[in-house]
């Protein structure tokens, strides 16, 4: 069955350097909110990730959220935890994705239930985030799926995970990205990088291992706007935040400008890195500055494949 590429996967593949960005959706039914979002970013970047029930708290779906964000222009990456659901809603959710035009699947096991709105919901996690992957490519390769039943037609989803630099220990943090590239992710997020020696002798040991050949790599950027919230990000565990970039905070007249400025520093570093080939940029609570950073950044105009 003939199918049509999503833009960010043609990005990828004509050798561009794909800039993606996030849409938080509303705690409500307001589509008018995912709407002004998704103008902001048009374009500006090639997709955006629209999360699924960030930080475990009720949202509207990323798969409809998506839908709305790509009719104002703005091709969505749905986002799908493994927290939620059993494998009979991910296949469910799947398939109406892929009937509503979504092409870009990014798979992830979500935040733990306590952080969230519903703290005494269960979480599910049927299949992890590496089986849910291979459940994909099976599904999408072979029309099958898991307890052997037949897809007539399968979806062709380009399928993501991620992956976090700077946890611990880092040789499992290796092993979990070979691992999800193995079972069918074609391309990876990072964790925000903050800490860029420590993130480059990852992506060293990466090269070593030619995942970088393997899959593409985003390199996730966070945008900080107050002292407070970078504090809060040093704090967080699996960070590296370098205490430099507190200091900087402590010391900027203009705590919002610093935290822009830092943002850029550290994408044009990441540039430079063998084996990324794109950027993630999370401005959380303040997505209205993304379009600056990009065209700061030297990123505009977006190309077109």
């Amino acid at each position: 069955m003939e199918y049509e590429k999503s833009n960010f996967q043609k990005i990828f593949e004509a050798g561009k350097f794909p800039v993606t960005a996030e849409i938080g959706p509303p705690m409500s039914g307001d589509a008018d909110n995912v709407r002004k979002k998704a103008e902001e970013l048009k374009g500006v970047v090639d997709a955006a990730n629209v999360t699924d029930n960030q930080t475990a708290i009720v949202r509207m779906s990323s798969i409809a959220a998506s839908y709305i964000s790509q009719t104002e222009g703005v091709e969505g990456i749905v986002q799908m935890t493994m927290r939620d659901r059993n494998r009979i809603a991910l296949y469910s959710d799947i398939l109406g994705a892929w009937a509503m035009g979504l092409r870009n699947l990014l798979i992830l096991s979500g935040d733990h239930q306590s952080f969230g709105n519903q703290p005494q919901s269960k979480n599910v996690f049927d299949l992890d985030t590496i089986q849910f992957l291979q459940a994909m490519k099976n599904l999408q390769e072979n029309g099958v799926f898991l307890g052997g039943s037949k897809c007539k037609h399968p979806p062709q989803f380009f399928l993501g995970a991620t992956v976090n630099p700077f946890a611990d220990p880092g040789e499992l943090q290796l092993i979990r990205l070979e691992k999800k590239i193995n079972a069918g992710a074609r391309f990876l997020q990072t964790q925000c990088v903050y800490d860029i020696e420590k993130f480059e002798r990852f992506m060293e040991k990466v090269r070593e291992r030619g995942l970088h050949e393997r899959a593409y790599i985003q390199a996730g950027i966070m945008v900080n706007k107050s002292l407070k919230s970078i504090q809060i990000t040093q704090t967080v565990a699996g960070m590296s935040v370098p205490d430099e970039c507190v200091k900087r905070f402590e010391k900027a007249e203009d705590k919002q400008a610093e935290g822009i400025n830092i943002a850029i520093e550290l994408i044009d570093k990441l540039k430079q890195i063998e084996g990324i080939s794109g950027i993630h940029v999370m401005a959380v609570g303040w997505e209205e500055i993304v379009p600056e950073i990009v065209k700061r950044a030297g990123f505009l105009p977006r190309p077109s494949v």
